[in-house]
């Protein structure tokens, strides 16, 4: 096999023959004067004959410069035909977001004829997923979902609004004891957690200032749900108290149909927009900028 010499160097030529001047091809490229000449000498070299000869003040390519032209001149077109075709093609395919369920039901899908509306050309596609929420998966190219840093180098991270988390219960489960005290809630309401998020009554109770013992017998008799949303539907069902995200009940509390006592307390983590580091971040920049929007003007509701 003929060995190729450098694509640099090829393009340099190619760009050089077809405009007839060094510095024309040097502009075109974006290097300098001198770069474009070291190529064309590197490949003069490379097949050891004269590729360009001097026609007034510009250069025409040689007898063995007409030779390669063409070919040149070909495959560079089909190489920008292709890129161009591909990038047109990523452009046009769904951008494809996972997120956890709870996350989706109560917030994501009140307002996906919105943000459709606002971003058609996005294409957005909406998958559930409780276990698998690394954007690094090929099928997925984004991530939405509470998480504590130290973000990932390796892609684009967008912090969108500071984790808050509260305990709800319907009203007719708080009792005028319950509601005294944080440490009287213990005593007399079941404690709800989730499986994935065992840290968040912990988190909540060192901010209350509550013992971790104490914590610790009303956690041993409460109730433990695989899935958040499971523990949401449990403390509308009047099961007992549960911890979560202020966001993702923020509209039964406006309603009503919880009630919170204590205010949310933040526990270091954020809600984030996680990019695949395959897609163009831009992509991702549209849709992180709408939900920013989303969050600060409608947080509390539809």
């Amino acid at each position: 096999m003929t060995a190729l010499p450098s694509l640099n160097a090829l393009r340099a030529f190619e760009a050089t023959a077809r405009l007839g001047s060094v510095s024309a091809a040097a502009s075109e490229l974006n290097v300098t004067h001198g770069a474009v000449s070291r190529q064309l000498r590197t490949l003069e070299h490379h097949f050891g004959v004269a590729l360009f000869e001097k026609a007034g003040r510009g250069l025409v390519p040689t007898a063995h410069g007409r030779t390669l032209q063409p070919a040149l001149s070909e495959g560079f077109s089909h190489l920008v035909a292709g890129c161009a075709a591909l990038t047109q093609r990523l452009d046009e395919a769904p951008f494809t977001l996972a997120c956890p369920g709870s996350l989706l039901a109560r917030w994501l899908i009140p307002r996906l004829d919105r943000l459709n509306a606002e971003l058609p050309d996005l294409r957005l596609r909406v998958v559930s997923s409780e276990n698998e929420l690394d954007p690094r998966r090929e099928d997925v190219d984004a991530t939405l979902r509470f998480a504590a840093p130290p973000w990932p180098d390796d892609m684009p991270v967008f912090e969108l609004l500071p984790e808050r988390i509260v305990a709800v219960a319907t009203p007719t489960r708080w009792t005028q004891a319950s509601r005294s005290s944080p440490a009287a809630m213990l005593e007399t309401l079941p404690l709800l957690e989730t499986a994935s998020r065992l840290q968040a009554w912990p988190e909540w109770a060192a901010a209350m200032g509550l013992k971790e013992k104490t914590l610790a017998t009303a956690r041993a008799e409460g109730r433990s749900f695989e899935h958040l949303y499971y523990l949401l539907e449990a403390a509308l069902a009047g099961l007992g108290v549960a911890i979560a995200p202020e966001l993702l009940v923020a509209t039964e509390l406006q309603q009503g149909r919880l009630e919170a006592p204590w205010p949310a307390i933040e526990t270091g983590g954020a809600l984030g927009l996680w990019l695949s580091p395959r897609i163009d971040p831009r992509r991702g920049e549209r849709l992180a900028e709408w939900l920013r929007r989303e969050l600060g003007e409608r947080a509390g509701g539809d």
